[in-house]
Protein backbone atom coordinates (compact mmCIF):
# COMPACT_ATOMS: atom_id res chain seq x y z
CA UNK A 1 0.00 0.00 0.00
CA UNK A 2 1.18 3.51 -0.75
CA UNK A 3 -0.10 6.89 0.42
CA UNK A 4 0.06 9.70 -2.12
CA UNK A 5 -1.78 12.76 -3.40
CA UNK A 6 -4.72 11.91 -5.66
CA UNK A 7 -4.82 12.67 -9.37
CA UNK A 8 -7.49 14.97 -10.73
CA UNK A 9 -9.14 12.09 -12.58
CA UNK A 10 -9.57 10.26 -9.24
CA UNK A 11 -11.75 12.93 -7.59
CA UNK A 12 -15.00 11.01 -8.15
CA UNK A 13 -13.39 7.78 -6.94
CA UNK A 14 -12.32 9.54 -3.74
CA UNK A 15 -15.74 11.11 -3.23
CA UNK A 16 -17.31 7.66 -3.62
CA UNK A 17 -15.29 6.43 -0.62
CA UNK A 18 -17.32 8.59 1.75
CA UNK A 19 -20.60 8.78 -0.20
CA UNK A 20 -22.40 6.36 2.14
CA UNK A 21 -21.28 8.40 5.16
CA UNK A 22 -22.59 11.60 3.54
CA UNK A 23 -25.95 9.97 2.74
CA UNK A 24 -26.24 8.73 6.33
CA UNK A 25 -25.53 12.22 7.68
CA UNK A 26 -22.27 11.20 9.34
CA UNK A 27 -20.00 13.23 7.07
CA UNK A 28 -20.38 16.50 5.21
CA UNK A 29 -20.17 16.37 1.43
CA UNK A 30 -17.17 17.70 -0.47
CA UNK A 31 -17.65 19.12 -3.93
CA UNK A 32 -15.63 17.82 -6.85
CA UNK A 33 -14.64 21.39 -7.72
CA UNK A 34 -13.33 22.09 -4.22
CA UNK A 35 -11.46 18.78 -4.11
CA UNK A 36 -9.91 19.40 -7.51
CA UNK A 37 -8.79 22.87 -6.46
CA UNK A 38 -7.13 21.50 -3.31
CA UNK A 39 -5.64 18.16 -4.42
CA UNK A 40 -2.36 19.02 -2.66
CA UNK A 41 -4.29 18.92 0.64
CA UNK A 42 -5.69 15.43 0.00
CA UNK A 43 -4.02 12.06 0.43
CA UNK A 44 -5.19 8.67 -0.75
CA UNK A 45 -4.22 5.13 0.16
CA UNK A 46 -3.66 2.97 -2.90
CA UNK A 47 -3.44 -0.80 -2.89
CA UNK A 48 -2.71 -2.72 -6.06
CA UNK A 49 -3.75 0.24 -8.22
CA UNK A 50 -7.04 0.84 -6.38
CA UNK A 51 -7.82 3.89 -4.21
CA UNK A 52 -8.97 2.39 -0.90
CA UNK A 53 -8.85 5.34 1.51
CA UNK A 54 -8.63 9.11 1.75
CA UNK A 55 -8.05 12.02 4.10
CA UNK A 56 -7.72 15.77 3.69
CA UNK A 57 -6.27 18.76 5.47
CA UNK A 58 -8.18 22.03 5.65
CA UNK A 59 -6.29 25.11 6.76
CA UNK A 60 -7.97 27.78 8.87
CA UNK A 61 -4.77 29.74 9.37
CA UNK A 62 -1.09 29.00 8.85
CA UNK A 63 -0.73 27.33 12.23
CA UNK A 64 -4.04 25.40 12.33
CA UNK A 65 -5.23 22.61 10.03
CA UNK A 66 -8.06 20.13 10.37
CA UNK A 67 -7.86 16.47 9.44
CA UNK A 68 -11.14 15.58 7.78
CA UNK A 69 -12.87 13.47 5.13
CA UNK A 70 -11.16 10.37 6.52
CA UNK A 71 -12.63 7.30 4.86
CA UNK A 72 -11.57 3.74 4.09
CA UNK A 73 -13.32 1.38 1.70
CA UNK A 74 -15.40 -1.11 3.77
CA UNK A 75 -13.48 -4.13 2.41
CA UNK A 76 -10.22 -2.69 3.79
CA UNK A 77 -11.32 -1.52 7.24
CA UNK A 78 -9.67 -2.91 10.35
CA UNK A 79 -6.19 -3.00 8.79
CA UNK A 80 -4.80 0.25 10.24
CA UNK A 81 -5.24 2.20 7.02
CA UNK A 82 -7.11 5.06 8.71
CA UNK A 83 -4.25 5.46 11.22
CA UNK A 84 -1.70 5.48 8.41
CA UNK A 85 -3.68 8.12 6.54
CA UNK A 86 -3.95 10.33 9.63
CA UNK A 87 -0.23 9.93 10.33
CA UNK A 88 0.58 10.91 6.75
CA UNK A 89 -1.71 13.96 7.02
CA UNK A 90 -0.01 14.97 10.28
CA UNK A 91 3.40 14.66 8.63
CA UNK A 92 2.22 16.78 5.69
CA UNK A 93 0.95 19.43 8.11
CA UNK A 94 4.25 19.38 10.00
CA UNK A 95 6.25 19.74 6.77
CA UNK A 96 4.17 22.81 5.96
CA UNK A 97 4.95 24.40 9.31
CA UNK A 98 1.54 23.83 10.87
CA UNK A 99 1.60 23.80 14.67
CA UNK A 100 -1.82 22.39 15.57
CA UNK A 101 -3.96 19.74 13.92
CA UNK A 102 -7.64 19.57 14.75
CA UNK A 103 -10.14 16.75 14.28
CA UNK A 104 -13.89 16.63 14.83
CA UNK A 105 -14.89 12.99 14.86
CA UNK A 106 -16.95 10.18 16.32
CA UNK A 107 -13.83 7.98 16.16
CA UNK A 108 -12.05 9.70 19.05
CA UNK A 109 -10.11 6.59 20.06
CA UNK A 110 -8.24 6.48 16.74
CA UNK A 111 -7.06 10.06 17.17
CA UNK A 112 -6.29 9.69 20.88
CA UNK A 113 -4.02 6.74 20.08
CA UNK A 114 -2.07 9.12 17.85
CA UNK A 115 -1.60 11.69 20.61
CA UNK A 116 -4.61 13.94 20.08
CA UNK A 117 -6.20 15.44 23.20
CA UNK A 118 -9.87 16.28 23.72
CA UNK A 119 -10.76 19.94 23.56
CA UNK A 120 -13.77 22.19 22.96
CA UNK A 121 -14.67 23.28 19.44
CA UNK A 122 -15.31 26.78 20.81
CA UNK A 123 -11.53 27.10 21.28
CA UNK A 124 -11.27 27.12 17.48
CA UNK A 125 -13.44 30.00 16.28
CA UNK A 126 -12.06 29.68 12.75
CA UNK A 127 -13.60 26.21 12.53
CA UNK A 128 -16.89 27.34 14.07
CA UNK A 129 -17.28 30.29 11.70
CA UNK A 130 -16.27 28.37 8.60
CA UNK A 131 -17.94 24.96 9.07
CA UNK A 132 -20.01 24.63 12.22
CA UNK A 133 -22.29 27.66 11.88
CA UNK A 134 -23.68 26.62 8.45
CA UNK A 135 -23.71 22.88 9.24
CA UNK A 136 -27.20 21.31 9.31
CA UNK A 137 -26.18 19.39 12.45
CA UNK A 138 -24.96 22.43 14.42
CA UNK A 139 -27.65 22.03 17.11
CA UNK A 140 -27.27 18.24 17.34
CA UNK A 141 -23.54 17.73 16.82
CA UNK A 142 -22.21 14.54 18.36
CA UNK A 143 -18.62 14.88 17.17
CA UNK A 144 -15.74 15.06 19.62
CA UNK A 145 -13.16 17.80 19.18
CA UNK A 146 -9.54 16.71 19.43
CA UNK A 147 -6.34 18.64 18.88
CA UNK A 148 -2.68 17.81 18.56
CA UNK A 149 0.23 20.19 19.04
CA UNK A 150 2.73 18.78 16.56
CA UNK A 151 5.70 20.45 18.25
CA UNK A 152 4.85 19.04 21.68
CA UNK A 153 3.77 15.54 20.65
CA UNK A 154 6.31 12.71 20.74
CA UNK A 155 7.05 11.90 17.10
CA UNK A 156 6.79 8.17 17.76
CA UNK A 157 3.00 8.59 18.11
CA UNK A 158 2.38 10.15 14.76
CA UNK A 159 5.23 9.61 12.34
CA UNK A 160 4.12 7.43 9.43
CA UNK A 161 5.01 3.80 9.90
CA UNK A 162 7.19 2.09 7.34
Amino acid sequence: MIIRHPYLEEVETVRALFDDEVRAGRMLPRSADDMGAHLADWLVAEDDGQVIGCVSLVYYKAQLAEVRSLAVHPAYRGRGIASQLVRAAMELARERGTRQVLALTRAARLFEQLGFQRDAVTHFPEKVWHDCAPCPFVDACDEITLVLDLAACPEALWLPTA
